[in-house]
């Protein structure tokens, strides 16, 4: 087989592998939409939730949260002319470091509080919180 064959159908193959986690994503964002959709308060100004959480515009309006950051590769915000988004990009897996994204995190949590608002974080799945 040719080198270039053999790089089209490896090309092939990870173009079907990412079709197939974007599908079992999906269907895990729809579950998550009913049965882990409502933000926890960690402390005043702060909630801490998964996808679902972030599709749940009741429940963001009316805790008042005005602020979202998406800590996912793979997650887009949902209802960006209603809310103020930052996006961390990374895994959600159980060995991704997290702590090297703090400072840009905290100061985005710290924007949210101090202009009023309150802020969701959230990942898909919470894989990596620990």
């Amino acid at each position: 087989m040719s080198m270039s064959k053999t790089g089209q159908a490896a090309e092939k193959d990870e173009q079907q592998q990412s079709r197939g986690i974007a599908l079992m994503q999906g269907i895990c964002a729809v579950v998550y939409r009913k049965a882990d959709n409502t933000p926890c308060p960690i402390k005043q100004g702060l909630y801490l939730g998964s996808v679902g959480a972030a599709f749940n515009k009741d429940a963001l309006k009316s805790l008042n949260i005005t602020h979202i950051l998406i800590v996912a590769k793979s997650l887009d915000p949902v209802f960006p002319a209603e809310f103020n988004y930052k996006k961390i990009e990374v895994l959600d897996i159980p060995d991704t470091d997290l702590l090297k994204h703090s400072d840009e995190c905290f100061g985005f949590i710290d924007e949210a509080i101090s202009s009023g608002g309150n802020v969701l974080v959230h990942c898909f799945a919470g894989r990596s919180r620990r």
